[in-house]
Order: structure tokens, then sequence, then C-alpha cells
């Protein structure tokens, strides 16, 4: 699920003309073609089969129906179905705090996660220079492994320090616990062939 932001920028759709919302009614800016959808139903199906089984890519799909998406009717079906879903799920973020909240939360680590990932690609300053996407992929995967080398050091050293911390009788507060993450970068120093642990 993902951090809305530019609220600005997004537009919300209404199933019908005739719907009108009370304090709201200025977000939605046209209504859904259910007749659209409707018509191209079982396609959309076969569509969302074919790439669940394996058969072909959602690249694939995504590239094929984006060719003349003005007169492609089956990727007009599919936009329309995803502005209901859109619609939706931004009518739901707005009235839940606590999904705001999870949301928010989630995307902070996936944030943490990536520019730990970023700073131990050395060598580069980050940037995959090959052309080849096998290699590409093997680059990335060689970089998670470190990374999940180094996270789980950190979690493996701050597990011993807590334990004992309360081997000698010290309270701890859980809630400060929560806080610690396992992507500290400060006992470590990168050089150009090795990494250091201080």
């Amino acid at each position: 699920m993902p951090r809305i932001r530019n609220w600005k920028d997004l537009k919300l759709y209404r199933p019908c003309k005739e719907e009108v919302y009370e304090h709201i009614d200025e977000l939605f800016s046209a209504e859904i073609d259910w007749e659209l959808i409707e018509t191209h139903y079982p396609d959309m199906i076969r569509v969302a089969m074919s790439i669940q089984s394996g058969k072909i890519t959602p690249s694939t799909i995504l590239n094929k129906l984006g060719t003349y998406s003005k007169k492609n009717k089956l990727y007009q079906a599919f936009r329309e179905l995803g502005r209901v879903i859109r619609t939706m799920f931004l009518l739901k973020y707005m009235a839940d705090e606590e999904l705001r909240g999870t949301i928010q939360a989630a995307t902070n680590k996936s944030e943490a996660f990536n520019g730990f990932t970023k700073w131990i690609f050395f060598g580069g300053e980050g940037i995959i220079a090959e052309n080849d996407r096998e290699k590409q992929r093997k680059v990335i995967k060689y970089n998670h492994l470190v990374a999940n080398c180094l996270i789980f050091y950190n979690v493996f050293s701050l597990s011993r320090i807590l334990h004992d911390y309360m081997q000698e009788g010290n309270d701890y507060d859980e809630e400060l616990i929560s806080y610690l993450s396992p992507y500290m970068l400060r006992h470590m120093s990168i050089g150009s062939a090795n990494i250091e642990l201080i």
C-alpha cells in the first residue's frame, strides 16, 4: 500500500453522475464507466489468469496494452477498473488514521533498508554499470546478501548487549527497544576492497 503524496494531483471517481457526497464532493472529478468494465470483463479475467499461471509477464501485457492505448478498449477497461480500486483505497486512506500510520511505518522501514543497501553498494557509487540484465540481477542479489549479513551481525550484537544488560538486573523499556534499528552504520567503515567492523 503506497504512501500518498501530492493529493492535489489525484483524481477520485464517483460511481455515477447522480451520486453527491456531503463535505467531500469536490474531490470527485468524473464517474466510472461500468459498462466498459462489464463488456471487457471476460477478457480481463483471461489476462489475469495468464499472468497468474506464468504464461505472460505483467510488464509484457502492459507494453502490449499500452500501445495505441487510446484505441485499445481492453486497456481502457483495465484503466477504468484501476480507477475504481484507487478511489476506494484513497477514501479508506483518508478515513482510517491507523491505516495511514501503518503505511507510514512500513514505508519508513523500506526507505531505511534501501538507504542501507545504497550505502553498502560501494565501488561505482551505487550505480549498476552493467548493461546485461542477468549481471544486473546478480549485482542486486550480491548487494542484498551483504546487506542481510550485516543486518544479521547488527541484530546479533544488539541482542547480546541487551541480554547482558538484562542479566545484570537492569530494567528496560520495551517501547524504546522497538525503536532500535538493524540498519546501523556508525560502527562500520567501508574501504575500496573490504568492510571493517570497528
